[in-house]
């Protein structure tokens, strides 16, 4: 019996350390094109719930970022440029009853984020006029050139990043909050 039960005080001891997440996965984390929209074309950015496949409505703001997430960094950063409908589209006319006129942001991410050997193209933000029925992928194309995974991940923006898709890459250590003190 003392057996069984020093065995069991062994188990019950070593089990988290056996199931929990090791301290070095916290130091890799992937980049990645993020997804953002603002259905109204003024409230904050929201992260998209669903991918780029729904239709979106007129008068929405859709944004795309270059960023990273992890386990110590679970939240995508969203574009740094406020989504501003009225701003974007002030100067782009109604386009007839089938279309709709939708704001558009691509953000190329900050510069900790680049990979090596490549240039941040320059920030986007513009109008577009589409078909009504536009998807954000639609609208998306629209703007930029979209290299996807076969799966329809989408991979680079305007030939950014140049060759891979959704990265692996240790945590930059400017990401991470710093403690207050």
């Amino acid at each position: 019996m003392k057996k069984f039960f020093s065995a069991l005080v062994i188990a019950f001891l070593t089990l988290p350390a056996l199931i929990s997440t090791p301290a070095h996965a916290a130091d890799k984390g992937y980049r990645y094109w993020g997804y953002f929209q603002s259905p109204n074309g003024l409230s904050p950015w929201v992260s998209a719930m669903t991918g780029p496949t729904t239709i979106v409505p007129d008068g929405s703001v859709e944004g795309w970022v270059f960023t990273f997430s992890s386990d110590a960094i679970v939240d995508a950063q969203a574009p740094r440029l406020t989504p501003n409908f009225g701003k974007l589209c002030a100067t782009t006319k109604f386009a007839g009853e089938n279309k709709k006129r939708i704001g558009v942001v691509v953000d190329f991410g900050r510069a900790v984020l680049r990979p090596r050997g490549e240039t941040n193209p320059k920030n986007i933000a513009k109008c577009v006029i589409v078909d009504k029925s536009a998807t954000g992928f639609d609208i998306l194309q629209a703007v930029v050139k979209v290299r996807a995974s076969s799966s329809g991940f989408v991979c680079a923006l305007s030939g950014y990043p140049a060759k891979e898709c959704g990265a692996e890459i240790n945590t930059p250590p400017s990401l991470l909050s710093k403690p207050k003190k």
